[in-house]
């Protein structure tokens, strides 16, 4: 079992990170601190961790910093005598990627090289350290009807967003393989949950839904995802990271495969049901519409190895998920409704200064 005792990890406030930390210090016997490194995008939010700031005063530490700036890593990982990384810092919409890909390039390559280099710099040669990085199936690229992607398929990344990730997956096995720098790295399916950004899948529908908007759908909505709920994901990495063999590789999903209109359409049920409608209200609403450039078919991930080896699994079903993500949503609309106006901007600019 490795101990860490300064977990540093960056984009602490997003969703999937804000969920890690949030789990570190709530649901696991971690004992330490927790850095949390994020240049506060349109996607980080520190309202998504206040309570935990409040309740654990000095083992959780905030700092505004940008993986861009070697300098301001390095500093951070120097001040705060850091022994574990965990890397969720990125540019990850990939309609995003396809309207403006140099920043995905900036974030997700240099801002892991710089990261890796900062490492490597101030742990020398100690292996009592663990770089984590957090990547995604995308990766990959598409499958057809069958098969699952495994830890060895192939990289075959067909969207800005996949190809900048692809890059820094290499550069992070590169490290390790090359300058014998501990590493792990997970690769997973798509999250969902509570603090995920409005722009992704199921909170834009949540939020049309309440609305009254159009719901709309790419294409046919017959492409495949495998759905993961964000509070498993937590759990594996946190698996990964006290567990997992430096060097290795472990797929995360959900075993959760769901068309996009399918997913679309349970939602609609489900809403509908917690507030009482017809479904078909909800429904009547689905629009479909010109398809993503370069949109991949099919996700799926074969998490065997992630089980078998670490003994890590989901502790929710996609439904059982799905409702209480449905329920955080309709509890939590003032969240949404300051992430989404300018509100959230004005503030960070106040609190934390701009960029």
């Amino acid at each position: 079992m490795r101990i860490a005792k300064v977990i540093f990890v960056t984009g602490g406030a997003g969703f999937i990170g804000s969920n890690f930390i949030r789990h570190l210090l709530t649901k696991t016997e971690f004992t330490g601190t927790i850095v949390n490194f994020d240049k506060l995008t349109y996607a980080g939010n520190p309202h998504n961790l206040a309570d935990i700031a409040d309740q654990y005063g000095q083992r959780y530490v905030f700092v505004k910093g940008d993986i861009t700036e070697a300098a301001e890593v390095e500093a951070a990982l120097s001040k705060h005598r850091v022994d574990t990384i965990v890397h969720f810092a990125a540019e990850s919409h990939v309609d995003r990627s396809i309207h403006g890909p140099g920043e995905f390039i900036k974030t997700n390559i240099l801002g892991t090289y710089n990261l890796l280099q900062a490492a490597r710099q101030f742990w020398g040669d100690r292996k009592d350290v663990l770089f984590h990085h957090v990547s995604t199936d995308e990766v990959y690229g598409s499958l057809g009807d069958a098969g699952k992607f495994v830890e060895t398929t192939a990289y075959d990344p067909r969207s800005p967003y996949s190809a900048s990730k692809a890059s820094s997956d290499h550069l992070v096995k590169a490290w390790y393989h090359t300058f014998g720098l501990p590493i792990t790295m997970s690769n997973c399916s798509n999250n969902y949950g509570p603090y995920h950004f409005p722009e992704k899948l199921i909170p834009l529908m949540i939020g049309n839904l309440l609305a009254g908007k159009p719901l709309p759908v790419y294409g046919d909505g017959k492409n495949v995802r495998d759905w993961l709920y964000v509070v498993d994901h937590a759990s594996a990495i946190w698996s990964i990271v006290t567990k997992g063999h430096v060097g290795e590789t472990y797929n995360v999903g959900g075993e959760n495969e769901w068309t996009n209109i399918d997913l679309v359409r349970l939602l609609c049920s489900r809403l509908a049901d917690v507030q009482g409608k017809d479904p078909q209200e909800y429904l009547s609403l689905i629009t479909f519409v010109a398809d993503r450039p370069g949109h991949d078919h099919r996700y799926a991930i074969d998490c065997t190895k992630l089980k078998s080896e670490l003994g890590w699994t989901q502790s929710l079903t996609f439904e059982q998920g799905l409702d209480a993500t449905v329920r955080w949503y309709l509890a939590n609309q003032d969240w949404v409704n300051q992430v989404s106006s300018g509100e959230y901007r004005t503030w960070v600019e106040k609190n934390y200064g701009a960029r």
